[in-house]
């Protein structure tokens, strides 16, 4: 599975393309927010010969979700994400006044992802694993076969997911943490929703939030 990232927006957001050798592709995280970087995005795919088969939300903060509208309508793709993420997609509307910044509504999620289930594409089965706390239900994805997980905003270099929004909360982003992500083996490699990528080895010895 190849993993190519695109940090876009004010909010340098990290939006994921995983492809593998079928040349099927899923989205996650749409955050292209102009003609720019909707450029950006669609010129990796023809370039690369991809073909988008689903567009998949971690979590639905504003930052994650500006070029849900557009990929949607681009490819045709419904949106997936977990059914407890709807009302953080509802304020979308509101968080873009609150920041400011242009924002075409995202269309409903319509597939849920169900955390122990898998999201296929191609080749390629990822896990979910449900990891609430940084947002009402946020999801990884973990890829079993290559040690790799698209983190959202649960796990950063050095850094957890803020949890002073509404839905969060610090005890259950940790708990969500050690249930889900220290379990798995040091040299899993860690792509988050913001920042550079890091491994579960890394947080493990390094990251002040998880010292206990």
């Amino acid at each position: 599975m190849k993993v190519h990232t695109f940090t876009f927006n004010p909010f340098s957001e990290n939006t994921y393309i995983l492809s593998d050798a079928t040349k099927e592709c899923i989205i996650i995280d749409p955050g292209c927010f102009d003609a720019e970087e909707r450029t950006l995005l669609v010129n990796y795919i023809e370039q690369n010969g991809l073909k988008p088969v689903k567009l998949i939300n971690t979590h639905c903060h504003i930052d994650h979700i500006l070029g849900n509208a557009y990929v949607s309508e681009k490819y045709q793709l419904p949106l997936e994400a977990h059914k407890g993420e709807k009302p953080v997609l509802v304020a979308g509307q509101v968080s873009s006044q609150i920041y400011q910044i242009p924002y075409e509504q995202s269309p409903e999620i319509t597939k849920y992802l169900v955390p122990g289930e898998h999201v296929t594409f191609g080749e390629t089965v990822l896990d979910i694993l449900f990891t609430p706390g940084h947002s009402p239900a946020s999801v990884c994805l973990h890829h079993v076969e290559s040690n790799q997980v698209i983190a959202g905003d649960v796990l950063f270099q050095g850094s957890i997911g803020r949890t002073d929004l509404p839905g969060g909360d610090m005890d259950t982003l940790l708990n969500s943490i050690r249930r889900e992500l220290l379990v798995l083996d040091d040299a899993t490699l860690i792509y988050p929703g913001h920042g550079p990528s890091t491994t579960i080895g890394e947080e493990r010895r390094m990251n002040p939030f998880l010292q206990v």
